[in-house]
């Protein structure tokens, strides 16, 4: 679950440091020897009681990879909503959707029951995550995250972080570090979940004494379920509405981001226009998509909120209800 990086300028900064990269690593070096790494292994050593030898022996089969820094240069998110959308709402995926639900159904009511989120938002965020777990990514973890947390300076901090999350998981959970898989950013599973993320929302939704997001679907759908609960999602809420603007002062209300902060009364003063139910003190946040020749408005209330927690990005959590709703047309329910 990475969230969007920053626009222009963290790219620029990306290609600089890729450009770098290439110059300076060669994809096999030992890292266990660079300062860096040393420092890392020190502060593990001291602060999590790690044994020193067993992390030297992970980093030196760890490589830098230059295709994670290339990677993480262009993200789909950069793209504009007419050319991200159809990434993630093509007609086999609805498909995969479908199926998916069909044969998940009994997980996903009581995932519904214990947590309060919605069938089709489950099954969405999984589908634009992997497509349905045929696309966990196939890199090593620890070199995804050794790789951006010591050689990718824009966001190093983030990654070193992570990183050290993912080697208390790998203790917490018993496995081996270097066997766990995900993204070139260091997504994991069927949700791709961040180290941190697992550690926190990651629940045992089968009761078999592990949690499985990688080839198990109950713990992959509770673990969803659980991380949208927790960041605030309302049961049996709407998500979003679409909406129509006039005049100029609606550009200052998308400016303010993606938390539902204005109520439904002071943005129709502001000449935006909805056709719905909503009560006049709901909050809500004005989102702007970019299509080709005309651009479009939606009202994001708090559940669309949740689903951007997931991912900090408009586009993600439009795909997300668009493609839920789409497999609920095809399902016919």
């Amino acid at each position: 679950m990475e969230t969007t990086l920053q626009k222009t300028t963290s790219r620029y900064l990306a290609m600089i440091v890729s450009t770098c990269f290439f110059a300076i690593s060669p994809v096999s070096a030992d890292i266990s020897q660079d300062a860096v790494v040393k420092d890392f292994i020190n502060e593990m050593v001291k602060e999590h009681k790690y044994d020193r030898a067993e992390l030297n022996i992970l980093f030196a089969k760890v490589q830098k990879r230059a295709s994670i820094i290339k990677a993480i240069s262009r993200p789909a998110e950069g793209k504009p909503w007419y050319q991200y959308r159809p990434i993630f709402l093509g007609k086999e995926r609805i498909k995969l959707g479908v199926k998916f639900w069909n044969e998940n159904e009994a997980l996903l009511q009581r995932a519904h029951e214990q947590f309060g989120v919605n069938p089709e938002t489950i099954v969405a965020i999984i589908g634009v995550e992997t497509r349905y777990g045929k696309h966990k990514g196939g890199y090593p973890v620890a070199e995804a995250l050794s790789t951006l947390g010591f050689y990718y300076p824009p966001r190093s901090p983030f990654f070193k972080k992570e990183l050290k999350e993912f080697l208390l998981l790998a203790r917490e959970e018993k496995m081996d570090p270097y066997e766990l898989t995900g993204s070139y950013a260091g997504a994991m599973g069927q949700p791709q979940f961040m180290p941190s993320s697992f550690r926190q929302y990651a629940v045992d939704f089968d009761h078999d004494g592990k949690r499985n997001i990688w080839t198990n679907n109950a713990d992959t759908i509770g673990s969803v379920a659980n991380y949208l609960k927790l960041h605030g999602w309302k049961k049996d809420q709407d998500i979003a509405f679409p909406a129509k603007v006039s005049g100029q002062k609606y550009k200052k209300i998308v400016q303010q981001g993606l938390k539902p902060k204005l109520t439904i009364s002071k943005l129709k003063d502001k000449g935006i226009k909805i056709d719905n139910h909503l009560e006049n003190n709901t909050s809500a946040a004005l989102i702007e998509l970019e299509n080709r020749f005309s651009n479009e408005y939606w009202l994001g209330l708090d559940n669309f909120y949740a689903i951007t927690r997931y991912n900090h990005s408009a586009l993600y959590g439009m795909a997300v209800f668009q493609l839920g709703q789409e497999i609920i047309k095809l399902r016919g329910n």
